[in-house]
């Protein structure tokens, strides 16, 4: 029994770091299990679309050779679109190819697509068509201009039966498990997002461990809505599928029907999804009419998961719980906990460290080992750690400190047994519904409407979401005060749609202390004791 007299876990070495590519993994796993049913597609009002492991592998391979008929290993393309398969298809032959893909959210809209794309160093974008009633088509044609980097843009309509024409190639490149495989985009107090430089290695180790930890058997059905566009959806759900030689059952969408019939019809024995997620599903009408008798685990995080939420679904179907914790600088995952764990432990902590990394909680300031039970910042190093931010090395060292510590920004505690309980953010972010959401972004968008002289941007504790957004807006005093409606449709054009605030209040003055610095928990006070107008 593990028995820490600090806070710092020393790396679990009795697993091995998977020192392979991504597209390897999916080789061995074609090798092994050809005719093993890989992914299923699901959306609403449509057929689901399948694919084995032989099958997606040769798609992958032909994948590959399409690409590089047209980009140079070693080269970043972007993909810009929801869960659809293709996208899958994109990320192996993209890794078979030794190309760095780039994931984007397809909420994003011109200003932040065209960041995206530029910061990236993006030579190719790929993307849908159309994504809940925006014309995504007719949106990357008017960014274009502004990339002119980006020589080709590719619909992801028609793209498939392209690639099953192209002839496979037997002159791959070699690419080194340690070189780059993504960039995904994460941000820090500054706001602006940065781009990520993801690993190989680090991902597939990540995805594998996680998948393990879950206490299933090797094989079982893992059904989820999470995007793509995150770590945890190509990642943990992706990769770790592949690893077990499992059927990942992919929601295009999230919709709670098409979630739970899938789960259902497919006989799911793991669902991943973020606490929103969860309660949606419980809240659905005939939730007590679909059979969910084969789910095992229900796999959380990107939020405190409620204790109520996990009790709730032992209730209806016997499942029990994994919660994850972890940021994208990691690959994601840090800490776990496994189905067999306590009852306390799964409720209320975060669980254990994944194997082969270290981690401690740190003073902030000073960076000595905080004692057992002691709150700090939460420090991880070891194989999952990125390689660093792209085009930014004064950040990537305010992140990596030089004793190898990737500072997450996180407070938390940790205990003699090595389970950590993460307490709040040291960064100034709002993660609402898994969505990490940075308030400057907001604040400096809100800072041009004609009427707004100074906002604050805030999270609120909301039950079924995590956090909601809320603003604080002090109006210009030779302007009528703008309407809730209006400054929603103002951000609405400008800004992706979950980071419009759901909640305005109004502020003659905003609270500073004494050396000027904005206290945003004093407007949280004011907001629960109702001393703000709200709009």
């Amino acid at each position: 029994m593990t028995h820490l007299t600090e806070s710092l876990w020393p790396a679990d070495t009795s697993r091995p770091i998977n020192d392979v590519t991504v597209g390897e993994l999916l080789r061995g796993a074609a090798a092994e299990a050809p005719d093993k049913l890989a992914l299923v597609s699901v959306a609403p009002e449509r057929e689901a679309r399948t694919w084995t492991y032989g099958r997606l592998l040769d798609d992958a391979e032909r994948a590959a050779a399409w690409l590089l008929d047209r980009f140079r290993p070693g080269e970043h393309v972007a993909v810009w679109a929801p869960n659809v398969p293709e996208w899958l298809v994109l990320q192996y032959g993209a890794a078979l190819a030794g190309l760095v893909l780039v994931t984007v959210n397809p909420a994003l809209r011109n200003a932040e697509l065209e960041y995206a794309l530029d910061k990236s160093h993006s030579v190719g974008v790929f993307h849908v068509d159309d994504f809940r009633g925006t014309d995504m088509a007719t949106l990357i044609e008017s960014v274009l201009p502004e990339v002119p980097a980006v020589r080709e843009a590719v619909a992801f309509t028609g793209w498939l039966q392209e690639v099953r024409a192209t002839d496979r190639r037997t002159d791959l490149p070699v690419v080194d498990p340690q070189a780059p495989t993504q960039i995904q985009f994460t941000s820090g107090t500054t706001g602006r997002p940065k781009a990520a430089v993801l690993a190989h290695r680090a991902m597939v180790t990540n995805a594998i461990d996680v998948r393990e930890r879950c206490e299933v058997p090797r094989g079982a059905t893992f059904a989820t809505a999470l995007p793509l566009f995150h770590t945890a959806g190509c990642g943990l759900a992706g990769m770790g599928s592949v690893h077990q030689r499992a059927t990942l059952v992919l929601a295009e969408i999230f919709d709670p029907t098409t979630m739970l019939t899938a789960m259902q019809d497919h006989r799911a024995e793991i669902f991943g999804g973020v606490p929103a997620m969860l309660h949606a599903l419980l809240a659905h009408p005939d939730v007590a009419g679909f059979d969910l008798g084969s789910l095992k685990v229900v796999m959380s995080g990107g939020d405190a998961v409620p204790p109520s939420l996990v009790e709730a679904w032992e209730k209806l179907c016997g499942a029990t719980a994994s919660a994850v914790y972890g940021q994208t600088e990691l690959s994601p995952i840090i800490c776990q906990t496994r189905p067999s764990d306590g009852r306390d432990d799964n409720l209320f902590t975060a669980g254990r460290p994944l194997p082969n990394i270290d981690v401690a909680v740190l003073e902030p300031h000073t960076g000595a080992v905080r004692p057992i039970g002691a709150e700090g910042e939460i420090c991880v190093r070891g194989y999952s750690r990125m390689i660093g931010y792209l085009d930014m090395p004064e950040e990537t060292a305010r992140t990596i400190d030089a004793e190898g510590w990737l500072h997450t920004g996180d407070l938390g505690r940790m205990d003699a047994r090595g389970y950590v309980t993460v307490t709040g953010r040291l960064k100034d972010m709002i993660i609402r519904g898994g969505e990490n959401i940075y308030p400057r972004e907001i604040e400096e968008v809100l800072a041009g409407h004609p009427a707004v002289t100074g906002a604050i941007v805030v999270g609120l504790r909301d039950d079924r979401w995590g956090e909601s957004v809320a603003a604080v807006i002090r109006p210009d005093p030779e302007r009528r005060v703008p309407t809730a409606e209006e400054l929603h449709d103002y951000l609405r054009e400008r800004l992706a749609p979950h980071k419009t605030p759901k909640r305005w209040y109004v502020a003659d003055e905003l609270p500073i202390n004494a050396m000027g610095k904005l206290q945003k928990f004093r407007l949280r006070d004011q907001i629960a004791a109702g001393e703000l107008r709200e709009l």
